[in-house]
């Protein structure tokens, strides 16, 4: 091992690590220092805007809504999968159409279990 404590080649990223906390310690203190502090009644309740609760933020939701989204972000997450298998898809050639071929079909199979399972019947 050399005699060197930090390797040289650390030493820009703990600058720009200081230079970043110290940009955002330096914008928390300034914010805290100009912002004024004026509390009133109105603005001190839970919501600040002022207008009264008109029912419990505790509200139960549909199962349905929870699996609506999950299928969101599934499928979502299928095309940003499927954008660079499309780039280089001359490239990969038959393998890489029978692969995303599986890839599809296990996220059609998904659906469709979900589907049979009525969490997807729309009332």
């Amino acid at each position: 091992m050399g005699g060197e404590s930090v390797p040289l080649n650390y030493i820009p990223i703990a600058i720009f690590a200081v230079i970043a906390l110290g940009f955002g310690v330096v914008s928390l203190v300034a914010g805290w220092i100009v912002r004024p502090s004026r509390p009133y009644r109105a603005k001190l309740l839970p919501y600040e805007s002022g207008s009264p609760l008109f029912m419990d933020a505790r509200v139960q939701f549909p199962m349905r809504y929870y699996i609506i989204a999950m299928l969101f972000v599934v499928f979502d997450i299928e095309i940003v999968f499927m954008f660079p298998w499309a780039v280089v898809f001359h490239k990969l050639g038959l393998l890489g159409l029978i692969e995303m071929g599986v890839f599809i079909a296990i996220l059609v199979v998904g659906f469709w279990y979900v589907w049979k399972k009525g969490a997807l019947e729309w009332d």
